[in-house]
């Protein structure tokens, strides 16, 4: 059994953050240290943040192990967190160090409790108005009263820091001395409950008593759009926090944050914490220590959230479910979905997973009885589900340029009429995919990446969405030197922003795109001014089929519906049914009825004619059987392995090396495809070829990989990465 302390001078085994293949033994500093307590170790000149993980090893010359510098103020690592860090890095073949750097995303971890200024909103107004002290206003009431320190607040307000002393001296901003870290106020579970409909109150009824088993279980809470799932989540947050337990809500994407987070202080009367991006490097710190010393209560985050130090969590909410952006594709390489369920399952919590169009693999698990499954099927009080069409653009007249159809164009031009508003929606940011040249053909694409640059012409430059790279757009082909023959083919939103001002001159237009905002804060404010009526017509990316509500809302129109159906993706048909099934779920979240047009080549095709019909369940059951037969997730496992470097000779003939060799796979009965080019063959510079390992829902594939990819020795510029259950394959 390994001990829970060890007493100075024992031999402890210390998981660092730094890429080495094993633990490290030090000698326990003065006072000993508890198992799982943070420390900071020497290692060579340095000093590394580690975790005591168990007892030393001993295999080392006793004279040469060093101490522990110190033991760090923080809660020790539980258990649980430990085997979950352990579990996921089994199942997604990732080296512990990494994983051990997920658990520790906060700075300024090891310093000491200190006391510093911070600044929050006034009570008093200043003298005379600036735009500068206008801008350190709005920062500090957009974030809801929250504390900033000085280099925070200036930054985040793109201002001086003489801009806010001056703000402080007018009283209209406080200066005060505060701990660095401290709790969360306590929220109230039984502050502002909204009264719920018969089908929702079952769904609360069927969360609250599943908690109250105190043991682990997994619920798949499907509710059509608008059917007020929030508000039963909400319920069973309600009900962790009466048990004394921590709860955490997970979101697909930041932009939703804002407004779920005035939903939760509306229901619990305080704010919860917040883990993501767009919070301060402060306020990182304070949730990490609060969560781990228990006085946090809810947490509200990205998928990061996940690997939280969480002292008693009761329940996981993964909000959105089937949405991609819960896979991590860079780094470790992990779905926020699946490693929710493994948390709960080790800490004995409750996960509700929630949409309005869930994963086949969560739709599955529901059927064979894995999880349990609740419905929503009405939306919430007198709305109603959109009717949904097909607009045939084989019959369609359009001019050249123009994607718009007439049919489109008059049902916008009608709600315009009634002040309501409408919603074009296509999937492409920037303002054209691709730039040709009519005199020689070329294509201009990226320097450094195997892929097309797509023009953004708001801010005059062309960009690379793989790699971030840009350049100005040019004037002279760089192939042929021709002059003024440049060409933007085909639409994106910011072109579909022309055409539309175009048609209706008089509207006022917002185009939705994340790349159109310098930062989260004027995403969400421009989200707001939405939601309130500013705009008459909106022209948004996937980013706006995201939990928005938009209350004027009528009508949905999809510029190109066929899009997601190109390709061999395996999941391409359930995305587009998601995509498209949510897109049109913005529509008619009020009293008034909403609308959904789908512009389509192919009226006729099956995914579409499901979208259309919204019978759900058969669309499913139709691709599960396809999936089954075929032997692919979530009735097989996958993985993928992505080979990498600058010599594309030497990245083929390593993948060519690892096909042969596949006699571990071959043993479990698994097939290796390829190598292949990469759909996107070269990303910053590094060639990318990939193998595909397919393989029986129960053959043990992280074993046999690990076996198989331990006979090559990479070079030092080569990297091999594992993507288990891949979600893409560019």
């Amino acid at each position: 059994m390994i001990p829970s302390y060890f007493p100075q001078g024992d031999l402890v085994g210390v998981l660092t953050t730094q890429p080495l293949d094993r633990l490290l033994d030090y000698k326990a500093p003065e006072g000993g240290c508890h198992l799982g307590a943070f420390v900071e170790v020497p290692l060579g000149p340095r000093k590394v943040l580690g975790v005591v993980w168990g007892p030393g090893q001993g295999d080392y010359d006793s004279a040469k192990i060093r101490s522990v510098i110190r033991v760090l103020d923080l809660a020790p690592m539980r258990d649980e967190m430990r085997d979950f860090l352990t579990r996921a890095a089994d199942y997604t073949l990732t080296p512990m160090p990494a994983m051990l750097r997920l658990g520790t995303r906060a700075p300024g971890l090891g310093d000491a409790p200190s006391m510093r200024k911070v600044y929050r909103l006034g009570t008093r107004d200043p003298d005379r108005k600036t735009a500068a002290r206008d801008k350190v206003l709005a920062v500090l009431r957009d974030y809801g009263g929250l504390a900033f320190t000085l280099g925070e607040l200036a930054e985040a307000a793109d201002v001086g820091s003489s801009v806010v002393k001056g703000l402080v001296a007018q009283g209209a901003v406080l200066e005060e001395d505060a701990p660095r870290d401290v709790p969360y106020p306590p929220l109230d579970p039984d502050h502002g409950g909204k009264a719920l409909n018969p089908d929702q109150a079952v769904g609360a009824d069927a969360l609250r008593a599943a908690l109250r088993k105190e043991g682990y279980g997994t619920t798949l809470l499907k509710g059509v759009t608008g059917s007020g799932k929030t508000e039963v989540y909400l319920e069973a947050v309600a009900e962790c926090l009466r048990m004394g337990k921590q709860a955490l809500v997970l979101l697909p994407e930041i932009a939703l944050s804002g407004e779920f987070i005035e939903r939760v202080e509306a229901r619990f009367g305080m704010r919860p914490a917040e883990w993501h991006s767009g919070v301060t490097m402060t306020e990182r710190r304070r949730c990490f220590r609060m969560v781990g010393q228990g006085d946090a209560q809810l947490v509200v985050g990205a998928r990061s959230a996940l690997f939280l130090p969480f002292r008693n969590l009761g329940l996981i909410v993964v909000d959105e479910e089937h949405d991609t952006s819960y896979k991590q594709e860079d780094g470790v390489l992990y779905n926020a979905r699946d490693m929710a369920v493994l948390r709960a399952a080790l800490c004995g919590a409750q996960v509700v997973l929630a949409s309005a169009t869930p994963s086949l693999e969560s739709w599955a698990n529901a059927q064979a009885g894995k999880y349990a499954r609740l419905d929503l099927t009405a939306r919430f009080g007198a709305a109603v589900m959109p009717e949904m069409a097909a607009i045939d653009m084989r019959v369609e007249e359009l001019p050249h340029g123009r994607w718009v159809s007439p049919t489109l164009r008059d049902a916008i031009a009608n709600r315009l009429e009634k002040g309501e508003q409408s919603l074009i929606f296509l999937n492409r940011r920037g303002y054209a995919p691709v730039t040709l040249c009519r005199a020689c053909g070329h294509q201009i694409g990226c320097d450094h990446c195997d892929a097309r640059m797509v023009e953004h012409r708001f801010q005059k430059r062309l960009m690379c969405h793989q790699c971030g790279e840009t350049k100005p757009i040019p004037v002279i082909c760089p192939s042929c030197g021709a002059a003024d023959k440049l060409a933007a083919v085909g639409p994106g939103v910011e072109r579909m922003g022309e055409e539309v001002a175009a048609l209706f001159p008089t509207a006022r237009i917002a185009v939705l795109s994340s790349d159109l905002y310098g930062s989260a804060r004027a995403m969400k404010a421009h989200i707001a001014e939405i939601a309130q009526g500013g705009t008459d017509i909106i022209i948004g990316t996937q980013l706006v089929a995201k939990g928005h509500n938009f209350p004027l809302l009528t009508l949905v129109g999809v510029i190109d519906a066929d899009l997601g159906l190109q390709g061999s993706d395996l999941r391409a048909a359930e995305r587009t049914f998601q995509l498209m099934r949510q897109v049109a779920g913005r529509a008619g979240r009020a009293a008034i009825p909403g609308a959904a047009l789908l512009q389509t080549y192919q009226p006729d095709h099956p995914v579409i004619r499901a979208i259309l019909n919204g019978d759900e369940e058969s669309f499913w059951s139709a691709e599960a059987a396809e999936r089954r037969g075929a032997g692919v997730p979530p009735y097989g496992r996958m993985a993928g392995i992505i080979l990498s470097g600058p010599d594309l000779k030497a990245v083929f003939d390593l993948g060519d090396d690892m096909a042969r060799r596949d006699g571990p796979l071959r043993q479990i009965g698994a097939q290796v495809f390829g190598p292949a080019p990469a759909p996107i063959a070269r990303v910053r510079g590094k060639h990318r070829v990939r193998l595909l390992v397919k393989a029986d829902k129960s053959a043990p594939l992280q074993a046999a990989l690990a076996q198989w990819v331990a006979q090559f020795r990479l070079p030092a510029n080569l990297r091999l990465a594992i993507d288990i259950d891949p979600q893409s394959f560019y």
